[in-house]
C-alpha cells in the first residue's frame, strides 16, 4: 500500500527518535547490573549517579520508548487495515507534544533534578520540567485516539455488517484504555506533583499514589497490547498457517478492555490508608487479567502447531520443530516467538505478584524486577524492536542490514533475560532488596551489611544483563545500518495478516465497543471509588520534599 510522504515522516521519527534515546537507556540497564554486583563505583564512571541512571533507565525503556512505538504502530494498523490515512495536521501536533516533552524530562533527569524513578510518585520530587514533560508526552499520545476514532466511524459507516479488522480493535481497545487510564496520571502530575514540586504546596501521598498505580498497572497492557495484535494478526501468518479463532482474538482484547485498570491497589497491598475490602476486590479481579492471556495462549499454540502440521510435521509436538525459527525473510516470527516463550514466565511470575500473602513476602524484593523483566523486556521489547524494523524496511523500501545476525538478536537476547530474571527472582526469594545498589554495602565482604547469599544471585543477573546488551547493541546496528543503507525495493505500507481457521460468523456483541465500554466504566467506579475515598480521607503526613542522596552516608561505613 502506497502512503503519503507526511505520514511515512511521522512513522520514521517516532521509531527513530525512541530508538535512539534506547542506547542511553540499554546502557544504564547494564549499568545497573554492575552496580550491583559490585564492580564500578556508580559515581565513577559519567559522573551518574545510580538513582539517576535507573531513572533514565527505566523512563526512557517503559514510557518514551513505548508510547512512541504504540503511536507509530498504530498509525500503520489503522491506515493498513482501514485503507485511510490519519489527519496530517493532528499526526504532526501529536509528534511534536510529544517531542517537546520528552525533551523537558530528559533535560530534568539528566542534569540530576529528577531522580525518581519511573514511577515518579512522592515523596520523591523531580524538577517541575520533568513533570510538565511527562504530561506533554501524555497529552500528545491522546491526539491520534481521536483521530483513529474519526477514521474508524468513517469506515464503519462503509462498512456496516464487515467486522472491525482485528488490528484495528486492538488499537482502539488499547488506546481507550491508556485515554482513560492516563486521565488519572495526568491530574496526579499537573494538579498534585507540579505544584508541590515548586514549593507551592503540600500533597497527599497516598491519594498521588493511588492515581499512579490507576495509571501504572494499566500501562503495562498499553505495552503489552501491540505485541497481542502481533501475536493475533501476524504471527500466524509468518509461522505458515492461520489463525485457529478469530473470535477467541475480539473476546480477549474486549476482556483487557474490562480489567487492565481496576487492579492498581494490588501495588498498594502495603499502603495502610487503603482498606482490606478493596485490596481484596482488586486482588480477584487482578486473576480476571489472566483469562483473555489463556485465552491467547492456546488461540495462538493451536495456530502454530496448525501451521506446523501444514509444514510437514509428524507427532504430538513434533509441529515445533518445522516452525521458520531461523528465516532471515521472516524475522519477525523470531521476535515474535521468542518473546512469546519469556511471556510465558512473566505471565506465571505474574499471578504470584497477585496473591495478597505472597506479594507481602516478594514485592520489595529483587522478584518484582525479574518478573517485570519478563514481560516488558520479553514479549513488548522484542515486538517493538523486531517491528520498528519490519516497518522501516518496508517503508523505506530497504534491506534488512546483517539479516543473519537480526535473526539471532531475539533468541541471544531471550537468553539473556532468562538468566537475568532467574538471578534477580532467585535473589529475591532470599530477601535481595530491589531499587538498591547492593555493590556498595551487601556485596561488600567489608561492610557490616555484607550478605553472601546474594553473591551468586547478582552474579547470575550481571551475566544476564551482560547477554542482554550485546543483543541490543547487535539490534542498534542493524537498525541503524538499515537505515543507512540505499532503497532497492519498492517502498510500501505492508503488515502480515492471518486468515482465519475458522469461518465464523459476525456477533455483534464483539464487533461493538459501546456496551464494552459502559461495562468497564461500572467496573472502574465499584473498584476505585472506595480507594479513592479511603486515600483522601486517610492521608497520612503530609510528605516532605526528597530526592534520594546517592550514596547514602549512613550504609557507607566500612568495617575497620
Amino acid at each position: 500500500m502506497q502512503v503519503s510522504r507526511s505520514l511515512k515522516k511521522v512513522i520514521f521519527w517516532l521509531l527513530g527518535i525512541p530508538v535512539t534515546l534506547l542506547i542511553l537507556g540499554i546502557y544504564h540497564g547494564l549499568m545497573q547490573t554492575i552496580y550491583r554486583a559490585g564492580f564500578l563505583n556508580d559515581s565513577s564512571f559519567l559522573k551518574i549517579e545510580y538513582f539517576q541512571g535507573l531513572t533514565l533507565h527505566g523512563v526512557i525503556n517503559a514510557i518514551v520508548l513505548t508510547t512512541f512505538f504504540a503511536v507509530a504502530f498504530g498509525h500503520a494498523c489503522m491506515t493498513f487495515f482501514l485503507k485511510r490515512e490519519p489527519n496530517k495536521k493532528a499526526m504532526w501536533i501529536s509528534f511534536w507534544l510529544m517531542v517537546i516533552g520528552t525533551g523537558l524530562a530528559a533535560w530534568a533527569m539528566l542534569a540530576g533534578k529528577a531522580s525518581v524513578l519511573y514511577t515518579f510518585y512522592p515523596p520523591l520530587k523531580g524538577h517541575p520540567f520533568f513533570y510538565l514533560g511527562t504530561a506533554l508526552i501524555i497529552v500528545g499520545s491522546w491526539i491520534p485516539l481521536f483521530d483513529w476514532a474519526r477514521m474508524y466511524r468513517e469506515w464503519r459507516r462503509e462498512n456496516p455488517t464487515t467486522k472491525i479488522p482485528l488490528a484495528v480493535l486492538g488499537t482502539l481497545v488499547n488506546f481507550i484504555i491508556w485515554f482513560v487510564c492516563t486521565l488519572a496520571v495526568a491530574y496526579e502530575v499537573l494538579v498534585l506533583l507540579l505544584p508541590w514540586s515548586m514549593g507551592m504546596a503540600d500533597i497527599n501521598v497516598t491519594l498521588a499514589r493511588t492515581l499512579f498505580w490507576f495509571f501504572g498497572h494499566a500501562l503495562v497492557y498499553f505495552w503489552l497490547l501491540p505485541a497481542y495484535i502481533m501475536f493475533y494478526v501476524m504471527l500466524p501468518k509468518l509461522a505458515g498457517g492461520k489463525l485457529y479463532s478469530d473470535l477467541a482474538g475480539r473476546i480477549a482484547l474486549f476482556l483487557f478492555l474490562l480489567f487492565s485498570i481496576p487492579v492498581g491497589v494490588h501495588h498498594q497491598f502495603s499502603d495502610p490508608s487503603i482498606g482490606q475490602n478493596i485490596k481484596f476486590f482488586q486482588g480477584l479481579l487482578t486473576y480476571g487479567v489472566t483469562i483473555p492471556s489463556f485465552i491467547t495462549a492456546f488461540t495462538i499454540a493451536a495456530s502454530l502447531e496448525y501451521a506446523g502440521v501444514k509444514r510437514g510435521s509428524k507427532g504430538l509436538f513434533g509441529w515445533m520443530k518445522k516452525l521458520p525459527y531461523l528465516d532471515t525473510n521472516n524475522f519477525m516470527f523470531a521476535y515474535l516467538i521468542a518473546g512469546l516463550i519469556l511471556f510465558i514466565f512473566g505471565g506465571l511470575t505474574g499471578i504470584v505478584n497477585a496473591s495478597y500473602s505472597l506479594n507481602n513476602v516478594i514485592h520489595n524484593t529483587s522478584w518484582l524486577p525479574g518478573h517485570f523483566h519478563m514481560t516488558v523486556a520479553g514479549p513488548v521489547f522484542l515486538a517493538i524492536i523486531g517491528m520498528s524494523t519490519y516497518l522501516y524496511a518496508k517503508m523505506s523500501g530497504k534491506k534488512i542490514f546483517l539479516p543473519k545476525v537480526n535473526v539471532i538478536i531475539p533468541y541471544l537476547w531471550m537468553i539473556g533475560v532468562l538468566i537475568f530474571s532467574t538471578g534477580l527472582m532467585w535473589g529475591g526469594l532470599i530477601g535481595e532488596p530491589r531499587r538498591t545498589n547492593l555493590g556498595m554495602t551487601y556485596l561488600n565482604p567489608k561492610h557490616e551489611l555484607f550478605t553472601p547469599e546474594w553473591v551468586p544471585t547478582t552474579m547470575l543477573a550481571l551475566l544476564g544483563g551482560i547477554i542482554m546488551f550485546i543483543a541490543a547493541m547487535l539490534f542498534i546496528v542493524v537498525f541503524f545500518g538499515t537505515i543507512f543503507r540505499k532503497s532497492k525495493l519498492e517502498a510500501v505500507l505492508e503488515l502480515p495478516y492471518s486468515e482465519a481457521y475458522h469461518d465464523e460468523k459476525r456477533i455483534p456483541l464483539f464487533d461493538r465497543f459501546k456496551p464494552w465500554l459502559v461495562t468497564m466504566a461500572i467496573i472502574i467506579v465499584i473498584a476505585y471509588t472506595p480507594a479513592l475515598y479511603d486515600a483522601v480521607t486517610n492521608p497520612g503526613p503530609k510528605a516532605p520534599r526528597f530526592t534520594p542522596a546517592n550514596p547514602v552516608p549512613d550504609l557507607l561505613k566500612i568495617k575497620k
